[in-house]
């Protein structure tokens, strides 16, 4: 039966939600009640992901959460993205954007370079260096799982890749908004642009823009930085057929690739999302204010659930065993690429805040 097929999928989901609900209630535990705080100084998001990922290694995840957690980690994070452009209007996202896509350009070329040069030197074979600069400079590992059939890299190669971008974009999220907030001073345009360009991971830095808002009380830089990441996603579109070309140059191979296929989708959802509260704004701005204003707020929170459910779950797909087992020389590519993604930003961003603000 048709309804069968979903009826697979409720487990995993209904976990990811489980997890969702207990961050919630140790967040209010540990912060409210524990350490008298009016309001935790712990992200539900954080803790999420690192629940799942205590679950996930010490514990047996039967096979029949796999397809839920799966479809959480992918569909309910995308729809907790699109959710989040109840919170824009189309001129702040254009306002954004004007000055997210050169600094994502400066990082893009900076973090190829760099890691061109260590790969060379540590000597790392050239199908692994090339799905680790991808993942490093596009989108984690959507860009490593697009990639890959177009340079024929096998499932090591992707495995590898995967947990080393995994690692490090988890330290990102973790670290990158207390880090930010300190040296950006609370500024939430600078902290949204670095927090988009210098994690890897659309979920990671859908979550550390919600750890920041979550923390610092400030949906602007949420805001900010899920749309130069969704802007940054869209660079797939270039540099999976450079890739192709520069891997297979000088070979008759043919090509696998499609931009239909690459294309991320849900970003027209965002955009779609955005649309609607400017048209939404226009018509009950003198009628039936009320119910809109609580419509944008059922969506706002709801994002927030989708995106902390979608944490829980890649907590919970986080093999810690991989990680351990990569070898130290990718995990140096990997720890340069995040330190070097996130210097550019910084740098480029004091450039921007000298010579144009």
């Amino acid at each position: 039966m048709f309804y069968k097929n979903y009826l697979v999928l409720l487990p995993g989901i209904v976990l990811a939600f489980v997890l969702y609900t207990l961050s919630q209630g140790f967040n209010n535990i540990i912060g409210i009640e524990i350490l008298g705080y009016d309001k935790s100084p712990i992200s539900t998001a954080m803790i999420s992901i690192l629940l799942g990922i205590f679950f996930g290694n010490f514990f047996s995840i039967r096979e029949s959460f796999q397809k839920g957690l799966d479809f959480s980690r992918d569909y309910i994070l995308k729809l907790g993205i699109i959710c989040l452009g109840i919170q824009l209007k189309p001129f702040e996202f254009l306002d954004f954007g004007k000055i997210a896509i050169p600094l994502i350009i400066i990082c893009i070329i900076s973090i190829l370079i760099v890691i061109k040069l260590l790969i060379k030197k540590l000597k790392i074979p050239t199908r692994m260096a090339y799905l680790i600069s991808i993942g490093s400079t596009v989108c984690g590992t959507t860009a490593i799982m697009a990639t890959a059939p177009v340079i024929k890299a096998n499932k090591n190669e992707v495995s590898y890749a995967i947990a080393n971008i995994t690692l490090f974009g988890i330290l990102s999220m973790l670290i990158y908004p207390y880090f930010a907030n300190f040296y950006f001073e609370g500024n939430s345009l600078f902290i949204g642009l670095f927090l988009g360009t210098s994690i890897h991971e659309t979920s990671q830095v859908a979550a550390a823009g919600l750890i920041y808002d979550q923390q610092f009380n400030s949906p602007e830089t949420l805001n900010i930085a899920t749309v130069t990441k969704l802007i940054r996603n869209t660079f797939l579109i270039i540099m999976i057929p450079l890739f192709a070309f520069l891997y297979n140059r000088g070979q008759r191979k043919e090509r696998n690739y499609s931009i239909l296929n690459i294309f991320p989708y849900f970003v027209l959802g965002f955009i779609g999302m955005i649309i609607l509260r400017n048209i939404g704004d226009q018509i009950f701005s003198t009628y039936n204010e009320d119910s809109w204003i609580k419509t944008i707020e059922f969506i706002q929170i709801s994002s927030k659930i989708f995106l902390t459910m979608a944490m829980a779950a890649i907590g919970l797909s986080t093999n810690l065993k991989d990680i351990r087992n990569m070898g130290y020389k990718p995990f140096i590519v990997g720890f340069v690429a995040m330190l070097t993604v996130g210097i550019i930003s910084i740098s480029t961003i004091e450039i921007y805040l000298k010579f144009f603000i």
